[in-house]
């Protein structure tokens, strides 16, 4: 017994391998807010309609979101949050990493990096890290 259909499964497939299994162990379907019982031919029949519609919906969903995502990109705008660190800051923070003592050691170490610049190692880590990958990107 579930409240709704869309509540326990994530597809039609899904939806309709499990009823199979419950029809296989004798268990009967009892979806109470949609008034399907999978003991009746037109319960079994209302059960495979709702679970395609159900299904199609949550695809328009998906669709709509992608959608509205390649709209926003079109229009120059992008998701997530912005990079902690300015391209200057990544500059001047490589500089930093690349800067040697006379003895051919690291002068700052990251810890220093990223209390310089307020952020944590692993922040400072992956700016560097994008700022090769950038840098591989654009010698292309």
């Amino acid at each position: 017994m579930v409240t709704r259909l869309s509540r326990p499964f994530r597809s039609v497939r899904h939806m309709t391998e499990l009823a199979a299994q419950l029809d296989e162990r004798g268990i009967d379907l009892i979806v109470l807010k949609q008034g399907i019982d999978t003991i009746t031919p037109a319960g079994r029949f209302l059960f495979h309609v709702i679970a395609a519609m159900d299904e199609m919906t949550a695809d328009l969903i998906s669709e709509g979101t992608l959608e509205g995502l390649e709209s926003a990109r079109a229009r120059g705008r992008s998701g997530g949050r912005p990079p902690a660190l300015t391209e200057l800051q990544v500059l001047e923070a490589r500089e930093m990493y690349d800067e040697r003592d006379t003895s051919g050691k690291r002068k700052y170490t990251l810890t220093q990096i990223a209390e310089t610049f307020g952020m944590s190692r692993k922040t400072i880590y992956r700016h560097l890290d994008r700022g090769e990958h950038d840098a591989a990107q654009k010698s292309k």
